[in-house]
């Protein structure tokens, strides 16, 4: 979080690129714990983002919020389709803005009202010169466009806060489909917000940003912002799967013959689980904060009954519109019982040849991703093979850095990206028709990303895995395991399972496992011991190791000892 947010003026006006007249009020506020909890909660109910970051990494992640309900303007698009929806009547005046706005050539709308622009996405041909490849026009052209129009260096947090999904790729790179998509998927949902809740969980201050828009004699001034419900229909429905028993582990097979051949180097196929879930979206991301706390958590109302429930820990694109980082994750063990255990499983992860070469690999082509749009010489590895710890599990996580070349810009930065290595393999096109290929189901969200666009040139966004889409009374979860020729298809099937179970945890309510089993017996109960200390280092554990078993101990140094003896009857002695 753009932490300059705490020093905002209580009142200023500014005029966005576009021409836009935006009024901005702050209102400071400290120990904001239950208006976030309140936001959440509306968010069962209304339209709106929450993002939350549970984690301190330093010179990575800290921990806050920042979240939004009624926003008055949607972006919606699917495949090369779009609309802008008004949602209230202060989007109506930022409807009029945008239609007098929209300055992209490939951008035709074909529906114009008082509350809606909508139409289309002339496509572009594919480049002939690969740095223009995120230039390519698309639907994220669209996106360029408005943040184009209410471009404004005088605000750190305005912008599009929402969600990409993994099918936008189709309209960078030319991948075949090979199967139809459901017909109430969406490939974007964006809002714009006109009042932003911001929270430092370390200091406890909070500030809520208030907006109001201006154009052409038209203004949102005291307009209602109130926006239509959405709610989760708990509807009774049968969980599934869309692998059964063995199918996953024979698409590892394939691949391992893909490796084989040469045709791929590494791959991520992925499996949906989908179960009932009678728990509310807030209830379900609020469980999900407590049992693992996430750099990239997020609560989303998408409208249309849909909302993503996020704990992701891996960082997808970030900009402030010169540098860009990424944060790619490959190697995952899970965690031990206790301390201890713990340990071990970071020195068998770290121990891991196979980890180790996953990484090299995801690293090495977000690299090369970087290099497309990135000055020559400035990519670098910030952090090698980092341990970041999560409810269940520990990854290994490398920290790249660039710095985008002139005239490139955040947007590059997010679309040179598209996917993650680490969800989708190497080479990057050869492993995404692979998966476009095995996968019983399309990813809709999942191995997109969420999180904010802002207004003044730099982005956020977590990958989303981690990542519970729930509607009409189901909660689906979608994982993946990173596929190399050695691997144990058996293996990257439980590794999949590992993956899911805190996502499980939060939806099924299960209590969380005590981190010791210990159960102490009772072999030694009314035992009398007495334990002579020759200055030794250990005594007092050896001594409480005796107080496990019941018996009763008393330790004395060794100049007391006869006098002890003449004194105890003692069923024992420890010299």
């Amino acid at each position: 979080m753009n932490r300059t947010v705490f020093s905002l003026p209580v009142r200023s006006e500014y005029r966005t690129r576009g021409g836009l007249s935006v009024l901005r009020s702050v209102e400071q506020f400290t120990g904001g714990a239950n208006r976030l909890d309140d936001l959440i909660e509306l968010l069962d109910r209304r339209r709106g983002v929450v993002l939350s970051s549970g984690t301190n990494v330093p010179g990575r992640y800290e921990s806050f919020d920042l979240g939004f309900s009624d926003p008055p303007l949607r972006l919606e698009t699917t495949g090369f389709d779009f609309s802008l929806q008004a949602l209230n009547s202060r989007g109506e005046v930022l409807i009029g803005f945008l239609g007098d706005s929209l300055r992209e050539p490939c951008v035709v709308v074909t529906e114009k009202t008082a509350s809606r622009l909508a139409g289309h996405i002339l496509r572009g041909a594919a480049p002939v010169e690969e740095d223009q490849r995120t230039r390519r026009a698309s639907v994220m052209s669209l996106v360029r466009d408005l943040v184009a129009a209410f471009s404004a260096n005088d605000d750190p947090l305005l912008g599009l806060f929402g969600a990409f999904a993994y099918d936008l790729v189709f309209q960078i790179e030319d991948l075949v489909p090979k199967r139809a998509r459901e017909k109430d998927q969406r490939d974007i949902v964006l809002y714009v917000p006109d009042r932003l809740l911001a929270y430092d969980r370390a200091t406890g201050r909070g500030v809520v940003l208030s907006y109001d828009f201006a154009w052409q004699g038209k203004s949102t001034e005291a307009l209602p912002r109130e926006t239509p419900e959405s709610v989760y229909a708990r509807t009774p429905r049968q969980g599934f799967s869309d692998h059964a028993p063995g199918e996953y582990q024979a698409t590892v097979e394939t691949a391992r013959a893909a490796f084989a051949r040469g045709d791929l180097f590494e791959a991520v196929p992925g499996q949906l689980f989908a179960e009932p879930c009678e728990r509310s979206p807030a209830e379900v991301f609020q469980r999900l904060c407590r049992i693992n706390p996430s750099p990239y958590g997020a609560l989303m109302n998408l409208g249309d009954g849909e909302f993503l429930v996020s704990a992701s820990p891996e960082m997808f694109v970030r900009s402030d519109g010169r540098r860009v980082e990424t944060c790619p994750i490959s190697g995952t063990i899970a965690r031990g019982v206790d301390a201890i255990g713990d340990a071990e499983q970071i020195r068998q992860l770290l121990n891991s040849q196979k980890d180790e070469f996953e990484l090299n690999m995801c690293t090495d082509v977000d690299r090369n991703d970087k290099a497309r749009v990135c000055v020559p010489g400035t990519i670098k590895v910030l952090a090698r093979r980092q341990i970041e710890t999560y409810s269940k599990l520990f990854h290994t996580v490398d920290h790249v850095e660039g710095m985008l070349r002139p005239g490139f810009d955040a947007l590059d930065a997010f679309l040179t990206h598209a996917w993650a290595v680490t969800v989708t393999g190497a080479p990057k096109l050869w492993a995404m028709q692979f998966v476009e290929d095995q996968e019983r189901s399309s990813r809709r969200w999942y191995a997109g990303a969420i999180g904010a666009v802002n207004f003044d040139g730099s982005i956020n966004t977590g990958l989303t895995i981690r990542t519970i889409r729930m509607k009409d009374g189901l909660a689906e979860v979608r994982v993946g395991a990173t596929c190399l020729f050695d691997s144990d298809p058996a293996a990257e099937d439980r590794e999949c399972q590992v993956k899911a179970a805190a996502l499980f945890q939060a939806l099924r309510g299960d209590p969380p496992k005590p981190l010791s089993t210990f159960a102490p017996d009772a072999t030694g109960s009314g035992k009398q011991v007495l334990l002579i200390d020759h200055d030794d280092s250990f005594v007092h554990m050896l001594s409480d190791y005796y107080r496990h078993v019941g018996a009763n101990i008393t330790v004395v140094r060794h100049l007391h000892a006869l006098e002890m003896l003449k004194q105890r009857n003692l069923d024992l002695l420890v010299l």
